[in-house]
């Protein structure tokens, strides 16, 4: 990923809390019929080595749990992102130098898979998927208040997957490249937008403002 080092993020608490937020994941493998991408809500869980492994499942059918095991995995998760104005930018008055451009936060991560296709083992890690997943329910379902005998069924049709974590590395490109001033009228026009995606942009671009200010 292209990455110039005002945008890069190194910060793993920072890069875990993005993959907490927005946990459906894209899954990129080179196969032998080309370049495969799938779509899989992930778990991440600490663990040996400097960033732990994700867990998750796919369907038996799905082949990317028979890749092998020492093919490398990108797995990408993709936080919020906003299209900005040059019409927000502060600097626009004093010479019109300014285009538009695409702010967005971003994890790459390089993962080995280990498919797991018992029952027994299965079930621990549907169960702290579907934790983490309903924690914010009103009544939370849970595995058990479906028939044991259709779990059952369910468990034969698919595989867990562990994704062992090599490397990570993030990309928050948050208006870091643009003057202080171009930089909070950025974060008044996001917050103008009014939607959700625009203003947890305009939170991000304030925190990086924030964080210069304090260090000047």
């Amino acid at each position: 990923m292209y990455c110039p080092s005002h945008f890069s993020e190194r910060d793993s608490a920072v890069l875990l809390d993005l993959i907490e937020q927005y946990p459906l994941a894209c899954l990129i493998a080179n196969t032998p019929a080309g370049l495969v991408a799938d779509h899989v809500p992930l778990l991440h869980e600490p663990g040996s080595g400097a960033f732990g492994k994700f867990i998750g499942h796919v369907a038996r059918n799905n082949p990317l749990w028979q890749y092998p095991s020492e093919q490398q995995l990108l797995v990408i998760f993709q936080g919020a992102s906003s299209y900005i104005s040059p019409n927000w930018y502060a600097s626009k008055k004093e010479a019109g130098k300014v285009v538009p451009t695409w702010n967005y936060a971003v994890v790459h991560a390089y993962c080995s898979l280990r498919a797991v296709h018992e029952p027994e083992a299965i079930l621990p890690i549907l169960e702290r998927l579907t934790r983490q997943h309903e924690a914010g329910q009103t009544h939370p379902w849970k595995i058990s208040d479906a028939p044991e005998d259709y779990i059952e069924r369910m468990l034969n049709n698919i595989v867990a997957i562990e994704l062992s974590i090599h490397r990570m590395e993030g990309k928050w490109k948050v208006s870091q490249n643009q003057p202080i001033q171009n930089r909070q009228t950025v974060v008044q026009g996001l917050l103008a937008q009014g939607d959700d995606e625009s203003v947890l942009m305009a939170q991000l671009v304030q925190k990086h403002v924030t964080e210069q200010s304090g260090q000047t």
